[in-house]
């Protein structure tokens, strides 16, 4: 049954449609899920279209007044001005940098299981939404507009000063079978249940950097691997991906237009999901409708046609496959059950065009993380960004990161892989 407070979404949500060309998805939780600590309680910013405009007006003014209120600037001046050592948060004791946590997992004897890993990992402390200009953004090379994007970068770089790293223990995903008997980390069922899974895959792109290579051999082959993976699946769309790569002395410049991610330099390293309730529908839809930030096959529905694919269970799945075996930066994935019933904290990324929203989460001494060590090029480890079932039957998405490896020797080599970002269908 549907709560007063998602009714109202609904309701507010469908009579803005109507006055807007912009699509308005309906805040579609899952059941006990509680609501999100969110902007305008968790509406998209779809829902404050500005002739078009997408909600990146009122995005702008969101993120501003809250920067004037400085509760931000608090969390972080709390944090510069703690006495040396661990922090007492509400969730339990956090650490400003790497090294300090982990002498403390050494101190206190943090052990792991077998295959797993005791290592500190870097969350949120500041549960209030938060707002990030993408640099494609034309506010940054507006000079009417410096003073504003002068604010803005003052407040980007402070959000990085608002986490600290917490203790965790990651277990080997590979033997996810010794913690749910029966369960194989290479199946459906797991992904249903955990978010995360593993896939195999010979490729034959020889050459992640080539963006035109990736497109023409690489998405073709994950978009087959998905739909042998789920069975019951009618379509799959692989629609950009990401390379990362520290060590590399090539050109990484983006060209989205081109289709060109680049080459990352800097690995994800905070707890976070890519989509949430809202995004997750709302990037499927301009997808299927508009091509937008497209990298693969051009899809062509109408909006009619649009709502009857989506009216079916849908869910986005990102794909991570090294070129190498992993020595560092492994990527690690967090299980659904272990988080279900905590709320998740808006992200919004403001776009010329769009707000897109991600999520992070604040700390929890049980969060359930899993990675594969020595990560090789034949694995594709899977996480669930979305999933569109709300009844608690499944995962709705994972959440993840990058990490140190303190057991690595000093000379590992960086993480070298692609992270492909898909649609799968039902």
């Amino acid at each position: 049954m549907s709560s007063q407070f998602e009714i109202a979404d609904n309701n507010f949500a469908a009579d803005t449609e109507r006055a807007s060309s912009a699509y308005v998805p309906p805040l579609q939780r899952t059941e006990g899920q509680p609501p999100p600590i969110a902007a305008h309680g968790g509406l998209s910013y779809m829902s404050f279209d500005r002739d078009g405009d997408a909600g990146t007006a009122a995005a702008l003014e969101d993120a501003l007044a809250q920067i004037a209120e400085g509760e931000g600037q608090r969390v972080v001046d709390m944090i510069d001005r703690a006495p040396p050592g661990p922090i007492e948060t509400r969730w339990g004791r956090g650490f400003r940098d790497y090294d300090g946590c982990l002498d403390h997992i050494r101190a206190n004897g943090i052990k792991a299981p077998e295959g797993g890993l005791a290592l500190p990992l870097p969350y949120t402390v500041h549960e209030r939404p938060t707002y990030s200009v993408v640099p494609s953004n034309a506010i940054w090379r507006d000079p009417e507009r410096a003073d504003i994007a002068a604010i803005l970068r003052k407040n980007e770089g402070g959000n990085r000063r608002r986490d600290l790293y917490f203790p965790q223990v990651l277990r080997d995903a590979r033997r996810i079978g010794e913690y749910y008997p029966g369960l194989s980390p290479n199946s459906p069922e797991c992904m249903d249940k955990l978010g995360v899974s593993l896939a195999y895959l010979e490729s034959k792109c020889t050459n992640i950097y080539d963006a035109a290579e990736v497109e023409r051999v690489y998405y073709p082959e994950i978009e087959k691997l998905l739909l042998e993976f789920f069975p019951d699946a009618t379509d799959a769309l692989v629609y950009n991906h990401d390379v990362f790569d520290k060590d590399y002395q090539g050109d990484r410049t983006e060209d989205q237009d081109g289709k060109n991610p680049g080459v990352n330099a800097n690995y994800a390293n905070l707890v976070h999901n890519d989509l949430n309730d809202n995004s997750g529908r709302v990037r499927c839809r301009e997808l299927l409708t508009k091509n937008l930030r497209n990298f693969g096959r051009q899809q062509h529905y109408t909006e009619e046609e649009a709502d009857a694919k989506m009216s079916r269970r849908f869910m986005s799945i990102n794909l991570a496959k090294p070129i190498e075996t992993v020595e560092q930066f492994p990527f690690v994935l967090c299980a659904w059950p272990s988080f279900a019933d905590q709320p998740y904290i808006n992200n919004y990324r403001i776009y010329d065009d769009r707000v897109g929203e991600t999520t992070r989460f604040t700390y929890r001494p049980d969060h359930e993380w899993y990675w594969f060590p020595q990560q090789k090029p034949t694995e594709v480890s899977m996480l669930k960004c979305y999933d569109s079932v709300t009844d608690g039957s499944v995962s709705r998405w994972s959440f993840h990161t990058a990490c140190i490896d303190p057991t690595a020797p000093a000379d590992a080599r960086c993480r070298k892989n692609v992270v492909v970002r898909s649609f799968v269908f039902f």
